[in-house]
């Protein structure tokens, strides 16, 4: 642990300053430092220079000023949201948007980097400087720049309106999300509810003031309570409301309600498309990522659900086999599907999640995680004292080589909490930038909403969560481990988006290896590592219903698809995602299910016409980790190898062939069909 004041980096005193946000200052400040840079860009471009100083390096000065003021207030947004930080924001996220559409469109600057790229000697660029001009001439095509001026208008119209309707979407999620909840005064009816979510549960009541016992919708209540809960009827109500929300249905029927706003994004995606030359969003999507066309997508998609549907329709007809004889449910419904499977998973391998938590304290899988990646990459972790937060719980640390230097640094935001948007993610709060004989590091932010400790009691995880853990930080490490110099093509940025989810899913694998689950386990009060008994039935159980996982998330990535690929005013988003579902999902919801309206994803999270990148990447990762599985989960040279080819180089190669230069080969379908249980 270290103090940031001892042997500081200068990339320290660039971190934001959380607290010194002035909300009311930020449109005025944000104002003049856009009209700033549009005059330092007029600047530029009236100029005929063919020089990467006079082009490039202003660019990047700017972009990372930009970062520098609205990054902060983006991630506070997500993480301690308010009122008066969501009226703000929204009015900052339109011009910011508007900004970034007007620099697509500038053919001043378009010229500049067709001048850079025809240049005599731009052969002899490194792959960095060559992959961030190409991608920019791109986008200036991608963002109209040939247009005429009223089609341009037109373009940056809608790219501002579609990103206040995705933070109008995200918002009502959060907000239908936050509104219910259930107090239960029986405890009785909590039969089946592990202790730490009852103690929760206790928790949340005495915060609202009342007795008993109140149940939420945030993800570490919902989801024990489902998996758990013997009361079917309160399964039912936790169900209907956590499947409505933000939707004309369910308890907070018309509240929140994000019919409208699907609708009008998915319009205006459509026709952003067209007025570039696309004949849908999702081959305008495409544009930027690896797989070659939508037909590809789409084939690649129903391929892996022929596949797998087979082998779900199995174990869902085991399901309702056991719910029948072992629990007395003849017609089982979607909210006792996770119930039975968790009874089912018992049943069979006498294992449950919570059986796992006390053998999860999170210092210890933190400790773990820290040991894990840095055998495999030669890391080092240190804990960073005095860098400002925005919460309490938020913690900061450095990432360090062998051989003491700083390569990285990350916020760590783990806890649910109100104001927190749900689910887990990683986004970057400074890229690494090369500038001079200045050298800044990437910081990253990483987030979470597990179960806060309770007491002086240490936060224990489900193994599920561990797992989450490790992809999020899989993200992270992308992000802090490059060696590219170039914001614009460093660590996360110019991935591709279906490439982008190797390095988590990847990661995910040690979580299931004996070797290293002695280093991320300790019982929190023995320090026991988990028993070879129930790592056994663990791992037994890592199949378990692994084709019904698998046609879910392909009923996701095909209806996203699809929905950005046939959308048309008027379409009827129930009927196509209906249809979906007839072709690969096994089990059907009752007709009041809207989990479309809660699918941030693809409506607010960058995901629109990419869902599919999660199964796409899957391949990746699976192929990549099954190298390991032959030379050696904590194989030193095999890990270099990983960090060299794919963490290092960011987006400033071809995400295929860094692959290839890591495996040797082309990427094999096969590798996730066995890494599923799929295939033997």
């Amino acid at each position: 642990m270290r103090d940031m004041n001892a042997n500081a980096h200068p990339t320290l005193a660039r971190l934001p300053h959380f607290a010194g946000i002035e909300v009311s200052t930020l449109v005025p400040r944000l104002d003049a430092l856009l009209d700033a840079q549009r005059a330092r860009i007029a600047t530029l471009t009236a100029t005929d220079s063919d020089d990467w100083e006079a082009i490039v390096t202003p660019m990047e000065e700017m972009a990372d000023e930009l970062q520098r003021f609205f990054g902060p207030v983006s991630h506070l947004h997500n993480v301690a949201d308010t009122d008066a930080l969501r009226t703000v924001y929204t009015e900052c996220v339109s011009r910011v948007s508007a900004f970034g559409a007007e620099l697509e469109q500038n053919a001043g600057l378009c010229a500049a980097y067709q001048r850079l790229r025809a240049r005599p000697g731009f052969a002899e660029f490194d792959n960095a400087r060559r992959k961030l001009v190409d991608n920019a001439l791109r986008d200036f095509r991608l963002g109209g720049v040939d247009l005429p001026a009223e089609t341009q208008a037109r373009v940056t119209t809608l790219k501002v309106e579609l990103a206040q309707l995705a933070a109008r979407f995200e918002e009502n999620v959060l907000d239908a999300s936050q509104s219910f909840s259930l107090d239960i005064s029986d405890e009785a009816l909590l039969t089946g509810l592990p202790v730490s979510t009852l103690a929760m549960a206790r928790h949340k009541a005495s915060e609202a003031g009342r007795e008993g016992w109140r149940l939420t919708l945030d993800l570490p209540c919902y989801v024990p309570a489902m998996s758990n809960l013997v009361d079917r009827e309160l399964r039912r109500q936790l169900y209907e409301a956590y499947t409505t929300r933000a939707s004309e249905c369910g308890p907070q029927a018309g509240s929140h309600d994000n019919s409208t706003v699907m609708h009008e994004l998915l319009a205006r995606r459509q026709e952003l498309a067209r007025l570039l030359g696309f004949d849908n969003f999702a081959a305008l999507s495409l544009a930027t990522k690896m797989a070659p066309s939508p037909d590809a997508v789409v084939e690649f998609l129903e391929d892996l659900g022929r596949q797998a549907r087979p082998a779900a329709q199995r174990e869902f007809a085991q399901l309702q086999a056991f719910a029948r004889t072992e629990l007395a449910i003849d017609s089982l419904e979607a909210w006792d599907v996770a119930y039975c499977s968790e009874q089912l998973r018992r049943h069979r391998y006498q294992l449950n999640q919570e059986e796992l938590r006390p053998y999860f304290p999170l210092p210890k899988v933190r400790a773990g995680l820290f040991d894990i990646t840095a055998r495999l990459f030669d890391l080092r972790f240190e804990r960073v004292e005095g860098v400002e937060t925005w919460h309490p719980d938020v913690e900061f640390h450095a990432v360090c080589d062998a051989n003491g230097v700083t390569r990285g640094y990350f916020y760590l935001d783990l806890y649910a909490r109100a104001g927190k948007r749900s689910g887990a993610w990683m986004d970057d709060c400074l890229s690494r930038w090369q500038h001079g004989a200045d050298t800044q590091l990437p910081v990253a932010y990483l987030n979470c909403n597990f179960t806060p400790a309770q007491g002086t009691d240490a936060s224990l995880l489900t193994h599920d969560e561990v797992t989450t853990l490790f992809h999020e930080f899989g993200h992270g490490l992308h992000h802090m481990l490059t060696t590219v110099g170039r914001p614009a093509v460093a660590g996360i940025n110019g991935v591709p988006w279906d490439a982008v989810e190797l390095p988590s899913q990847f990661l995910e694998n040690w979580c299931w290896e004996r070797e290293a689950l002695d280093l991320l386990s300790g019982h929190f009060e023995s320090g026991e590592p988990l028993p070879q008994a129930l790592f056994e039935r663990l791992n037994a159980a890592r199949h378990f219903q692994a084709a019904m996982m698998m046609v879910r998330q392909l009923e996701f990535a095909l209806f996203d698809f699809r929905l950005h690929r046939d959308y048309a005013p008027g379409c009827d988003i129930q009927a196509l995602l209906d249809g979906v579902r007839d072709q690969v999902a096994v089990v059907t919801p009752p007709p009041w299910n809207r989990f479309q309206h809660s699918f941030s994803h693809i409506f607010a999270g960058g995901y629109a016409a990419g869902y599919y990148s999660y199964k796409w990447a899957e391949v990746l990762s699976a192929d990549a980790f099954e190298r390991f599985t032959e030379e050696g989960i904590f194989n030193a040279t095999t890990g270099h190898a990983f960090r060299d080819s794919i963490l290092a180089n960011g987006g400033a190669e071809d995400a295929l062939e860094l692959f290839r230069r890591f495996r040797g080969r082309e990427p094999q379908v096969t590798a996730l069909l066995r890494q599923a249980g799929l295939i033997a």
